[in-house]
């Protein structure tokens, strides 16, 4: 089994615009846990400027640096010159799970090549300085089954841990469902055991 992760990722989205010989771009970055995640933030920003001139995009799903899960588009600008270039920031970026996408008005004003890929890349740096992230962290559920009399310490517990009940049920014993960071499982059984003189009992 491999490590559990923890690394930074987008907490809301961020949006800034940049001007450069009369053209507009505005770059918009979210997370995106999943490929369809992406894609319908990449519909989302389509809507919001239906008479854009192009909206490229790139994304990368999973810890910084994956490419399992990434994708760039040119949306119609000279090939090599925006999707991939933004897909690059990204996975240098240090963040994991996020999506950009940069919509431009052009000017008029042709930025060749070159300048294409500084206006696009830098578009996503932007947009990167300006957000605000947190960390993600792996989490796997498991469930605590604990007699009645101790259901009140291990709610304590569990707060206090910042783990969440997610479901529960009353047989015997209490039977709650609660999603943890799977790095912290050894620590929060303790912890559990520790709050109810080894009462407690964690499945997997």
């Amino acid at each position: 089994m491999s490590a559990p992760r923890r690394y930074r990722v987008p907490a809301a989205r961020a949006r800034v615009e940049d001007r450069i010989e009369h053209s507009r771009f505005i770059t918009t970055l979210e997370r995106a846990q999943t490929v369809d995640d992406a894609k319908a933030c990449i519909d989302r920003v389509r809507d919001e400027f239906p008479d854009a001139t192009h909206h490229c995009f790139a994304y990368a799903i999973g810890p910084p640096g994956n490419t399992g899960e990434a994708a760039a588009s040119d949306a119609g600008e000279p090939s090599g010159t925006a999707g991939r270039p933004m897909l690059k920031v990204l996975l240098h970026s240090g963040v994991g799970d996020v999506v950009a996408v940069v919509t431009r008005y052009c000017g008029g004003v042709k930025l060749g090549k070159g300048g294409l890929v500084r206006a696009y890349s830098g578009g996503v740096q932007h947009a990167l300085r300006e957000a605000v992230t947190r960390e993600h962290a792996d989490e796997i559920n498991v469930q605590v089954i604990v007699p009645y009399a101790a259901v009140d310490a291990i709610r304590r517990v569990l707060q206090r841990e910042g783990a969440a009940v997610i479901a529960e049920a009353f047989f015997v014993n209490v039977a709650l469902l609660v999603r943890i960071p799977a790095d912290r499982l050894d620590e929060i059984s303790r912890a559990l055991a520790d709050a109810t003189a080894g009462a407690a009992r964690i499945e997997r």
